[in-house]
């Protein structure tokens, strides 16, 4: 988007509570969402998938803001989880050994790309492991930054 010449972002000038807190929007919309697919229907766990991935996204984006990057920097890194996971173990975000090897597999297959566009997906992500890594990278993040502003 532009305006005379200058580009803007949606979302550019959020707080990381602002994010926190549409993370939260987007994880209660996925948790909705996993009881309208169907068994043995791929396209119909789609919209799950693009929302928790997206969900997951906006939580590491919330705690990159409060560790003091840049929405710009953070622009930067597309899709990318690998990357975000290692500006956030840099602070104190620290995720078990399998939801590290989850995300890394997330940016990996392009799942984000896939969930939005792919009717026949190849192989992705178990659902049950894509639920647990939303609820451990919401719930370390909500605390850390629930800590940070108490």
């Amino acid at each position: 988007m532009s305006l005379e010449g200058q580009r803007f972002y949606p979302g550019e000038c959020a707080s990381a509570q602002e994010l926190l807190a549409l993370a939260a929007e987007y994880h209660a919309a996925a948790n909705t969402l996993t009881q309208l697919g169907r068994r043995g229907s791929a396209v119909s766990r789609a919209p799950f998938r693009l929302v928790a991935i997206h969900a997951v996204e906006l939580y590491l984006n919330a705690y990159l803001l409060a560790a003091g990057h840049s929405a710009t920097e953070l622009r930067r890194l597309q899709h990318d989880f690998g990357l975000r996971i290692r500006l956030a173990q840099a602070g104190s975000l620290t995720l078990r050994k399998r939801t590290l090897a989850h995300l890394s597999s997330v940016s990996e297959k392009r799942e984000y790309l896939t969930a939005r566009y792919d009717p026949a997906p190849p192989a992705l992500s178990e659902l049950n492991r894509l639920a647990a890594t939303l609820e451990e990278v919401g719930g370390k993040v909500t605390k850390l930054l629930s800590a940070k502003t108490s």
